[in-house]
């Protein structure tokens, strides 16, 4: 409300979005605004819906309009929502084509949220955020939200942010206090078994699967719909069309669980998540904490409940190490639970001797994996 610049890190589920929108909104209320005044850029299409739906909400009372700038919706729409805005909700890599199309301006703004902001950086929108910010020449007050901390985020809040103030709310690194979380060891064999048993225990009602792949989260539905478990997948190459009526679906309680990869494990706030079940435990903490963060959110109770396999279990010591304690272990009665220990390499063996060579060129050389790359094209 003073109008400094704000550098903001808080735990996932805390309120991030009503903490920018609120004051936001109080700023721009009953000023005669014509054209575009704030700014607020998400990392994937359905943060930034879900921001705009928020905005409506707050915002109900009053003449302020936002428009929601995301890849898979028509242009020519974007574009009118455009010319009657005073807010645009967008993800970097269509904003960038409105700009291209001469559809948008934005050398008028006087507020620029960037929410999300670890997470655009580990998507790889570096470079469209710096071309965005070049384009914002008039006076601003830039406002930064971010679920992390890390070396990355604080060199680009010293790039875009002049003397910000900063603000942290509690240990971001760790989940909310109220979940319950507990592994379950499971073998390749047992794990489509226990899934179905956990989700038909009569205490797990609205539930979000994770699976560490696209094509995972596709078996994984398929498999509880055959199964009488009114399931949907949501992930990177589902159409938005699709990915919207899963959340829709998913929220209105026509299905009972939502199979996501890690494009849903960010910013989506989703009512009464009652669980969170890891079908595949992530390979880092960071990752863990905020797909568990689905439930309990707003000081409610849930449960996280990830299957680990043997080959998870240097994932699983990295992912306690960080929470500062060991996880609660149960079984589930009729499977065959392995013990998770950690294999040390015996002192023993004689490590396998390197062969050096050089890199190969043309079409056998290695290709580089293109995760950033494609899933900032798919959050475009």
């Amino acid at each position: 409300m003073s109008g400094r610049d704000l550098l903001a890190t808080a735990s996932t589920g805390s309120g991030k979005t009503a903490a920018f929108l609120l004051p936001l909104l109080n700023r721009l209320h009953g000023e005669d605004a014509r054209g575009l005044s704030a700014m607020i850029l998400a990392p994937t299409r359905e943060l930034a819906a879900q921001i705009g739906r928020e905005f409506s909400l707050l915002a109900r009372n009053t003449q302020l309009r936002a428009a929601v700038v995301v890849g898979g919706e028509p242009m020519n729409r974007q574009i009118e929502e455009l010319r009657r805005a005073q807010v645009v909700i967008a993800c970097p890599g269509r904003l960038i084509d409105h700009l291209e199309r001469g559809g948008v301006r934005l050398d008028r703004l006087r507020f620029v949220v960037l929410d999300e902001a670890d997470r655009m950086l580990d998507m790889g929108f570096l470079p469209q955020l710096r071309r965005i910010m070049r384009a914002v020449t008039s006076p601003h007050q830039t406002l930064m939200f971010s679920a992390t901390m890390d070396a990355s985020v604080a060199e680009v809040a010293r790039e875009f942010l002049r003397d910000p103030v900063r603000v942290s709310i509690g240990r971001t690194s760790l989940p909310p206090s109220t979940i319950r979380q507990v592994v379950y060891p499971a073998t390749p064999e047992n794990k489509n078994p226990m899934l179905l048993r956990l989700l038909k225990r009569p205490e797990v009602d609205r539930t979000i699967v994770f699976t560490r792949t696209k094509h995972r989260a596709d078996r994984v539905a398929r498999l509880l719909v055959r199964n009488g478990i009114k399931a949907v997948a949501i992930h990177g190459d589902r159409s938005q069309n699709q990915r919207n009526a899963a959340l829709a679906g998913f929220r209105r309680g026509q299905f009972a669980v939502l199979v996501a990869t890690d494009v849903a494990a960010r910013g989506l706030d989703i009512p009464d998540v009652s669980h969170v079940i890891n079908f595949d435990l992530p390979e880092t903490a960071d990752s863990y904490v905020h797909r568990i963060g689905r439930t309990a959110r707003m000081g409610k109770t849930g449960e996280a409940l990830s299957m680990v396999m043997q080959d998870d279990v240097v994932s699983l010591r990295a992912i306690e190490k960080s929470l500062g304690r060991r996880l609660e272990r149960a079984r589930i009665e009729g499977f065959d639970a392995p013990d998770l220990k950690c294999v040390e390499p015996s002192t023993n063996e004689k490590p396998a001797p390197q062969r050096h060579r050089q890199t190969p060129r043309g079409r056998h050389a290695a290709k580089p994996s293109g995760r950033r790359g494609r899933t900032s094209i798919g959050a475009r």
